[in-house]
């Protein structure tokens, strides 16, 4: 079961687009420009990203960092650990 829910992840992910990345900015308080979107939905399609590993969600991180602000980078990962845990799936990122 939980390489399924793994492969729904990483597929969401890649099919993400700048529009819905803007639009969870607004739902959930960030503060994002549409070049920013474009630039993280670039990276998200074009590496190979391990959200399931530690070294994944720093490396994941650290990107976004670069392309948007280190604060805007711990708001995203907060949320991202916020679901997971309200989905009950910490034992599928370790």
């Amino acid at each position: 079961m939980s390489f399924f829910i793994k492969e729904m992840v990483k597929t969401k992910l890649r099919q993400l687009t700048a529009g819905e990345i803007l639009h969870y900015a607004d739902q959930y308080g960030f503060s994002l420009t549409r070049d920013e979107a474009t630039k993280i939905i670039h990276y998200i399609q074009t590496n190979d990203i391990d959200i399931f590993s530690k070294k994944g969600i720093d490396e994941a991180h650290d990107k976004i960092a670069a392309i948007t602000n280190p604060q805007t980078a711990q708001k995203a990962r907060a949320l991202f650990e916020q679901l997971i845990k309200s989905y009950g799936l910490e034992h599928l990122f370790q």
